[in-house]
């Protein structure tokens, strides 16, 4: 008797010749012009449809890693383009490439390090008093083993990035400010008895907080910093068509080179 033919079992897009379906649903009259990107995404990855709530949420935590200016990951993008202008697909690649520990990245980090944290509890505190205490513990454990705290501190915002009071109030609003979000806070609140100064909650580590409290995969946290980032690398794309700098940044490190003798 012959095998039986292999099938491939998937929730998500399956076509036949008159109908395409999407996660359930008819894709030409169940989703399109009905259902928001941001919303499609969050159902993409999780295969359950979102509350009107959790979409809020996600989208704002869209539109704070979309675009930070002159960042590595959109100068890259840039000068990729410069250098191949047949090639849109490399320069977004190129500058989706950047999003790591210092860019993008600490979405993940941070998200991982807040689930790591609670996984040791043996119960959730139920106040300020207590999440402060679980707080102060974990930045104390992390200074004596001199480890960086993901999502504590940025480069530009030294007194506060606005993204991450804009971003818990939304949560608030919505009934969506979780376990991670209130261990994140307290570390805010907390960590300069510890380190004896204090440093902003970025914006990167807050939103990273905010998609673990929506049970988004912790695997998948990057990804959605990096969807974000591609509309804003498009945008940078966008602007470079219509005023072009990237020449200007290549010929101003181009001509500021200098020769030195090698340094074996």
């Amino acid at each position: 008797m012959a095998d039986e033919p292999r099938t491939y079992g998937t929730a998500l897009g399956a076509s036949d010749p008159t109908t395409i379906t999407l996660l359930g649903q008819d894709l030409a009259q169940d989703v399109m012009g009905t259902v928001g990107f941001g919303e499609l995404a969050f159902w993409l990855a999780t295969q359950r449809r979102p509350s009107w709530g959790e979409v809020r949420v996600f989208e704002a935590v869209l539109a704070a890693l979309a675009d930070h200016g002159f960042t590595p990951t959109a100068i890259v993008t840039r000068l990729t383009y410069l250098s191949a202008p047949d090639s849109i697909q490399g320069a977004l690649a190129a500058g989706l490439l950047g999003g790591g520990s210092r860019f993008l990245g600490v979405t993940e980090d941070c998200g991982r390090f807040l689930h790591d944290v609670l996984s040791t509890l043996d119960e959730v505190p139920d106040d300020d008093a207590g999440w402060d205490e679980v707080a102060l513990a974990t930045v104390r454990a992390r200074r004596e083993r001199g480890e960086f705290i993901p999502g504590l501190g940025h480069h530009v915002h030294k007194n506060g990035d606005p993204r991450t009071p804009r971003l818990m109030a939304i949560a608030r609003e919505e009934s969506l400010f979780g376990p991670h979000l209130r261990l994140f806070d307290a570390i805010g609140r907390t960590h300069s008895r510890v380190l004896g100064k204090t440093l902003p909650l970025n914006g990167a580590g807050v939103c990273g907080a905010a998609l673990a409290d929506l049970g988004l995969p912790l695997e998948l946290l990057r990804g959605f910093a990096l969807l974000a980032r591609t509309a804003g690398l498009i945008g940078q794309l966008a602007e470079e068509l219509r005023d072009p700098v990237a020449n200007d940044i290549f010929l101003s490190v181009d001509r500021a080179s200098r020769p030195v003798p090698p340094q074996p």
